[in-house]
Formats: structure tokens, sequence, C-alpha cells
């Protein structure tokens, strides 16, 4: 479980996170939904310790994510970037191994293995490995990307923004990806997105941020049910952007 307590995070001045509390339970898939630059993301790096609140805290299985507590809470986790944030003078196979070379001290023969299962579950042709990341498809990209946030078996795999700039199509197969991952693996994922039919069609819950805060945390039924204005207003403003 992951439990954020009281978070506020600053930048300049201006409170991006303000007081915000949300529980996330193991196993699920949930999603934070909000308008593009509210704040998803530095959510979502607040929880994985890449950011530190100015107050609050933020407790990951009881452990307090805090001090030497966030290296080793790291390996419990899988960060897929919104944009993959693949090195580019890497292969695929290097990329996707690299956690197993320095965190793990793995062999070559026994982190290839490990690669190659990993791209295998992400519906990779294992010969995509010897690639550079130039030569991906932004569906592949993705993958790829997902690949190497669970090459060492987390608990908890974070996305941030997992469909952005995927056309419809591809932007399906990933929420598939997502929701098989989930069971298979019996990990706890935690998406942020501005995509409304995404987080509909793939979230046990949805929470809203909006003002630093949840505004609302429930059901996909009852979020598109519900009569909270920052929620109706959200509505809106992507069925008017997308035509829907």
């Amino acid at each position: 479980m992951v439990i954020v307590e009281n978070i506020t995070k600053e930048f300049n001045g201006r409170k991006v996170l303000d007081n915000l509390s949300i529980e996330i339970r193991d196993g699920e898939i949930i999603t934070i939904i909000g308008k593009s630059g509210i704040g998803k993301s530095v959510l979502l790096k607040s929880i994985v310790g890449l950011l530190r609140p100015e107050k609050g805290r933020i407790f990951i299985d009881d452990i307090p994510l805090v001090g030497e507590n966030i290296y080793l809470l790291r390996r419990k986790i899988g960060f897929i970037f919104q944009k993959s944030a693949l090195i580019e003078s890497l292969n695929v196979g290097e990329n996707i191994g690299l956690a197993l070379k320095y965190i793990r001290n793995m062999h070559a023969e026994e982190i290839r293995n490990r690669v190659i299962d990993a791209l295998r579950k992400v519906e990779l042709d294992p010969k995509v490995m010897e690639l550079f990341p130039s030569n991906l498809s932004g569906g592949m990209l993705k993958r790829a990307a997902i690949a190497r946030a669970i090459i060492l078996n987390p608990q908890y795999i974070l996305y941030d923004e997992p469909t952005t700039g995927l056309d419809p199509i591809v932007s399906r197969t990933i929420e598939e990806l997502i929701i098989n991952l989930n069971r298979k693996m019996k990990i706890t994922s935690i998406i942020v997105t501005h995509d409304l039919n995404s987080a509909v069609g793939i979230s046990d819950r949805i929470a809203m941020l909006s003002g630093g805060k949840i505004t609302f945390l429930g059901s996909t039924s009852d979020f598109m049910n519900s009569s909270n204005r920052d929620i109706i207003e959200f509505r809106s403003s992507y069925y008017l952007k997308t035509g829907e």
C-alpha cells in the first residue's frame, strides 16, 4: 500500500500539491486524472522519491520514504516516464538490462535471458533487443520502457501519461498491456493521465487532482456519474477538445 499523507510541494513559491492525501490499495489500477500542468507528474515523482515534498509524508508498505529508505524502496517501483527516457546510445537490450547489471550484478548471459523474458511479457520480439531506441515506433518505445520497468519484478509500476502521443489503436494495445501486467504480475499500477477514455477503460479507481488536492476518489462509474464541479468541468473540456 502507498499512503500519501498531507504533502505539499512548491515551485517558486507556488503550491502545486497542497496538503494532498491519498491511499493506494495493493493490486489495484488507480488513475490520477486532471488537466495538463495541474501537478499529476509531480505527485508521481514524489511517490517514487524523485521529488521531495516540503511538507507531509509518504509511506510505501508502511515504510517512510525518507533518507536511505528511498533507495531501498525504489527497488520495489518501476517507473515509465512520459517520453520513455531510453538511453539513445544503448541498444534496447542494454537499456532494459541496465538495472540488472548495476543493481543485481548479474552475469551477461543471465541478463540476456531476463531481458528476453521481459520483452516477451510486453509482447515484443526478442530481436528488438539489438535495435536502438531511434529505430523503434512510438508504441514499441513505450513497450520497451515498460519492459525496463518490470525487469526487477517490482511491486508497483508508475506510469506517466502512458498513451500520450500514440494513435488510438496503439493506445488501446498499451492499455491492454497495463491491465495484463497488473493481473499476471499481481502488481499495483499508478497512472497519471489527462486522457479520460483511457482512465475509464483501465482503472479500478480514479482520483481527480485539482487545485493541488484530490477532490474525488472512487470507482469509474461513480466518476462518470459524479456531480463534482471539477469533474464536470474536466469532462466537458475533454469532450470539447476531442469532439466526442
